[in-house]
């Protein structure tokens, strides 16, 4: 069903990536993060003949769905698992490199849209915002049994809130009468938690929230820094990678990542010449993060805070 329309997953800045990556050039190239395989449909339609282009992904939702619209293309492999063992999941195909790396950091929209899956503060759902359903960790378990302190943290630090403490005291208060089990409940505590004027804000008053805890269940930011390294040094030389980021922290791992494999040296500024032995490894593409344009933002929204930076190994 290749080139047909999937409601799975709507691929943000998708001409913007593919040329950074130029996939016309050939070889092997990974989507770290296949979603429902639109990067990587568009990626298959540029790859010319000997190619190969494998997608991972920790969902197996997107694994199923993402094999059937990308069914007709030869040259690609579904690879159920997480990018952040990309090697490993790897090595079984016999790839040891690649041309290409694109990681798109963002939850997918098939995952935000289905109501069973309990990512969306908008659609009554149990608890659960796991990515992967196999693991055991789940929004119902950080809600209900994780101590106010670290709730505040998580809001505080990976939903970036201003209201964190009130939104972890209220949290810690409401399950002590009762268990919150479902998105409604939780949503409900997060509103009057806040304070009158912002709940007047454009955005959601539960946003922020939620992105925290689904940060916290699928560990989106754990050995992130470690995982792009690892990804960076899979390239082969002259590969490029490309990377998606929808949260102010991604962005800064990512950035800061990008930076010391570009400046190495840790030699003092004052030494005459380099005696730490570190080599430069790639060279940065986006000297600032490319953004979505105007007429993707306006019919996609949630590519409004997508940000996209990209290197080419040396």
């Amino acid at each position: 069903m290749s080139g047909q329309a999937s409601s799975y997953h709507v691929p943000i800045m998708l001409d913007e990536a593919l040329d950074i990556l130029k996939p016309e050039r050939g070889g092997i190239f990974i989507d770290g993060t296949l979603g429902g395989g639109g990067h990587s449909e568009g990626i298959l339609k540029r790859l010319p003949a000997g190619s190969k282009h494998f997608g991972i992904d920790r969902d197996s939702d997107a694994i199923q769905e993402a094999g059937k619209r990308l069914a007709d293309y030869p040259a690609f492999t579904a690879v159920h698992g997480n990018f952040f063992h990309m090697r490993d999941l790897l090595a079984p195909f016999g790839v040891s490199g690649a041309d290409g790396v694109l990681l798109d950091l963002g939850v997918s929209s098939h995952q935000l849209d289905e109501a069973e899956r309990g990512f969306s503060y908008s659609m009554d759902a149990r608890l659960d915002m796991r990515m992967d359903r196999s693991q055991t960790l789940d929004a119902y378990e950080v809600v209900n049994t994780y101590p106010e302190k670290r709730l505040y943290e998580i809001i505080r630090d990976y939903g970036e809130e201003r209201f964190a403490a009130r939104i972890a005291g209220s949290i810690v208060r409401e399950r002590a009468i009762k268990p919150i089990a479902t998105t409604s409940a939780l949503s409900d505590i997060i509103k009057r938690a806040m304070p009158g004027f912002a709940k007047r804000e454009a955005q959601h008053p539960a946003k922020r929230t939620f992105q925290a805890i689904r940060i916290e269940v699928n560990g989106e930011l754990d050995e992130l820094e470690k995982a792009v390294r690892n990804a960076v040094m899979f390239l082969k030389p002259g590969g490029i990678i490309a990377i998606i980021t929808f949260h102010s922290l991604e962005d800064r791992i990512v950035k800061n990542v990008f930076r010391s494999l570009r400046d190495p040296c840790t030699c003092p500024p004052e030494a005459p010449i380099c005696v730490c032995g570190k080599k430069r490894e790639i060279e940065i593409i986006t000297n600032k993060p490319v953004v979505a344009g105007e007429e993707e933002t306006k019919s996609n929204p949630r590519a409004r805070s997508a940000k996209l930076r990209a290197a080419i190994k040396i």
